[in-house]
């Protein structure tokens, strides 16, 4: 059986600063696989986030609801 996390665990686990790796899904459905990022701050009225991927520097803003899985475990709501 495939371990699973809640939501809130792992929202605490992008805001802990430690390095994760996230699967999204994207506006058009495509699913993004963002590796090695860290949480920079949190929208609550919005329901979005901003992380930095590590690697390339670049910065994402994606919604919380549309995260599924983080460093292999499963998110549920």
């Amino acid at each position: 059986m495939a371990k699973a996390v809640h939501i809130t665990t792992a929202r605490k686990m992008i805001d802990s600063g430690d390095p994760v790796d996230l699967k999204v899904w994207a506006k058009d459905g495509r699913v993004l696989h963002l590796q090695n990022c860290i949480g920079l701050r949190y929208n609550f009225r919005s329901g979005t986030r901003q992380v930095k991927l590590l690697t390339s520097r670049q910065i994402r803003t994606i919604r919380d609801v549309l995260m599924f899985e983080i460093n292999g475990l499963t998110i549920y709501l």
